[in-house]
Parts: C-alpha cells; sequence; structure tokens
C-alpha cells in the first residue's frame, strides 16, 4: 500500500525539518516547500493525502491559501501557525481548514492530527463516491453537488466531510460530540462555530430555507439528523 503523502509548506528551514523527520518515522511520505508558488506548482503535478501550512508566508496571503485549497483540492487542510488568538483559529476553519496547530507544536501531536483527518469517513469510504439524494448527487471525487435542474455547485473538503458525515448516517441523530470524534480537531468553542458555517454553508447549497431546513434539521441541545433518502454508488 503507498503511504499517503503529507505537503509542508512553511518558512522556516528549522520547522521542515522537524515535520519531515517525525512524519517520515512515521511512515508517511513528504514533499516541503518555503515558497507558496512553489507549493501550488506541486499541486499541479500530484495530489497529496494532508496538506500542513503555516499562515505566515512570505510570497501570499495563508488564509486566502487555505481557502483556494479547501475549495480545489481533495486534501485536507491543517493549518500549523504562530497565531493563537481563537478568532485566528475560528477564521482558518471558516475558510476551510481542517484542522488548526498552533506552535510551537508536539510533533508528535501533528502525527496523531494526520492519522485522525486520514481515518475520516472520506478515507473509510472512498470507494463510494456518489451519493444521491432528494433530486441532488453529491459527487465526492470532484467536489460537486448537482441538481435535478443540472446546475452544479462546487463545495469544499471541509464541507465534503460533514456531508459525508450526513450521508453515512441518514435519519440518526448526530451530536456535537460524535462530530467532533469522528471529523477529528480539538474540542471547543472553534470547532463548535466551524461546524456551524459547514452546516449553513451546506444548507445554502441545498437551498434549504434557513428558518425551516427540510433536510439538515437542528435538534437544539442534542445535534442534527439529515432526513433525506440516501444511495449510494
Amino acid at each position: 500500500m503507498t503511504q499517503p503523502l503529507v505537503t509542508i509548506l512553511d518558512d522556516e528551514p528549522e520547522i521542515r525539518r522537524i515535520l519531515t523527520d517525525t512524519l517520515e518515522d512515521a511512515g508517511f511520505r513528504t514533499q516541503s516547500f518555503s515558497r507558496a508558488r512553489e507549493f501550488e506548482a506541486s499541486l499541479k503535478r500530484v495530489t497529496p493525502d494532508v496538506c500542513l501550512v503555516d499562515l505566515s508566508l512570505p510570497d501570499t496571503d495563508g488564509l486566502t491559501l487555505v481557502h483556494r485549497l479547501a475549495l480545489e483540492q481533495g486534501a485536507a487542510v491543517i493549518i500549523i501557525s504562530g497565531r493563537a488568538q481563537v478568532q485566528d483559529r475560528v477564521t482558518g476553519l471558516e475558510l476551510g481548514a481542517d484542522d488548526y496547530i498552533t506552535k510551537p507544536f508536539d510533533p508528535a501531536e501533528v502525527v496523531a492530527r494526520i492519522r485522525a483527518r486520514l481515518r475520516s469517513p472520506k478515507a473509510h469510504t472512498q470507494h463510494l463516491s456518489v451519493a444521491r439524494f432528494n433530486g441532488w448527487t453529491a459527487y465526492f471525487d470532484s467536489y460537486v453537488l448537482k441538481a435535478e435542474t443540472g446546475d452544479e455547485t462546487p463545495f469544499s473538503h471541509a464541507e465534503a466531510e460533514v456531508l459525508r458525515l450526513f450521508l453515512e448516517s441518514p435519519k440518526r441523530l448526530i451530536s456535537r460530540a460524535q462530530m467532533q470524534e469522528t471529523l477529528g480537531g480539538a474540542a471547543g468553542e472553534s470547532f463548535d462555530r466551524a461546524m456551524d458555517v459547514r452546516i449553513s454553508r451546506l444548507r445554502t447549497k441545498l437551498g434549504e430555507d434557513p428558518k425551516n431546513p427540510r433536510l439538515i434539521k437542528t435538534i437544539y441541545g442534542a445535534g442534527y439528523i439529515f432526513l433525506g433518502d440516501v444511495v449510494w454508488e
């Protein structure tokens, strides 16, 4: 089995060295870059399983890059940054990052977070790439929602994880604790806010009435229920 590929984007040589040594010792393949332009050029040749991205980059805005990666790439995106404020974490997760690790970090924690991403529902059911429900078709290989009219709407990797979780457990209550355990990431305000944003965006893309959604129902104090009829292909 091919080892998962992790790309590292950080302008600090020592950080790149520590991450490269730790990840390769843990059984991952790695590529490391100091500039965003080199990193993005590599993505045209190969899609990694996980991208580790620093926000303080010399040649681009890290948050803009994270948002673009979340929309265009099939890889999980984990921010590694010295910005430790809650608002920085929330903003990064809202823009589509799958996780956020602050510097200084324990390299073993980085390995654990990456493995958590690779254990996500996407990793378990990669062979099931298409789901049909209530007039919609979700293509998880191309990150596109297609309506009965033929109109297509892209969704991010982070949104895909939440949607897949709902589609794999239709008509069953999914608690916040279950979401945190399944999707990974640290529990707390930033995780809850990120989930709220992702669910809100999914509802919008599915044409849901925000005051009375018919597919993704909020059970206050308990969690969410997806009420659609789902067929996987």
